[in-house]
């Protein structure tokens, strides 16, 4: 496994998404827990959830009590795993379909904090997002909510996603170094995080790939992936180890956080560390 800086942290060049883990569709408890033990018995380091990690009308935080759970009854080094999560989104219903909703306001996102804290058994919370601009708030209240947080210890870095570039100089404005994260949606078929990607590895704050393979929301178009097929027939390898691999040439502070309802598929794509892809070959990806 190959490592890289989030602030403080060391963390797995491919971390781990727990999304699926939480959401409709999520498997039985054991199997979720079993999934992340082997995710850490594999090298990964880092652990991404979020305070709305939880199926539409269910309890509430089950994805940050899942990991809880999970490094509790881990038998490696839990002191070696930094856990971030998120807080300003809920889980609703639209329609008697689950949605997303927000709740960006200072107040929302303290409290969240403060119920984080209490999920996911911590008196400091490594890492903490604001999950998405509200825009019934000043991004600067919400930035400015965080920075709340760090003064009072109860997080230790903070970090912003699905920020845009003018919202994130707003965020390094007013939280400086302990600003170490931007957390964006990022694949072959999402490239338009690009410009963040560059603005990131300007200020040295980690970029987070979120959704990585390209799968949020349906089934993406398959032309996208051609290219990344056909690499990875020369290879031998999957899909997933080549998008994975073109994502973490983007620069070092990169990394993907991949989630999985399976040990074999996340298996696999943590093995993307070992594949290096030419310059020829990250040219007909771009």
């Amino acid at each position: 496994m190959e490592y890289r800086r989030i602030g403080p942290f060391r963390a797995s060049a491919i971390s781990y998404g727990c999304m699926p883990l939480a959401i409709e569709g999520r498997p039985p408890h054991d199997t979720a827990i079993d999934i992340v033990h082997t995710v850490l018995d594999a090298g990964v380091t880092h652990l991404d959830v979020a305070w709305a990690y939880y199926e539409s009308g269910g309890e509430e935080e089950y994805g940050e009590k899942l990991v809880a759970d999970a490094l509790r009854t881990w038998s490696g080094d839990a002191t070696q795993i930094s856990v971030a999560t998120k807080g300003g989104h809920t889980r609703d219903f639209t329609d008697g379909e689950p949605t997303w909703g927000l709740d960006g306001s200072p107040e929302a996102l303290k409290r969240h904090a403060h119920e984080s804290a209490r999920a996911l058994q911590t008196d400091t919370i490594d890492l903490l997002y604001l999950h998405r601009p509200d825009p019934d708030y000043a991004y600067e209240d919400q930035v400015g909510a965080l920075a709340d947080l760090l003064d009072q210890g109860l997080i230790r870095t903070a970090g912003v996603s699905n920020a845009n570039p003018e919202q994130i100089r707003t965020a390094h404005r007013i939280l400086g170094d302990r600003l170490v994260a931007v957390q964006n949606q990022f694949s072959p078929v999402f490239r338009s995080s690009k410009p963040e990607i560059d603005l990131t590895g300007e200020l040295g704050v980690a970029f987070v790939a979120w959704s990585p393979l390209g799968g949020y929301r349906g089934k993406p178009d398959q032309s996208a992936f051609t290219a990344f097929d056909r690499i990875a027939t020369a290879h031998g390898v999957s899909r997933a180890q080549v998008i994975l691999a073109w994502e973490l040439a983007q620069g070092p502070h990169v990394i993907p956080i991949p989630g999985s309802h399976r040990t074999e598929t996340i298996l696999d794509s943590l093995q993307a560390t070992d594949l290096k892809l030419s310059e020829e070959e990250l040219a007909k990806l771009a």
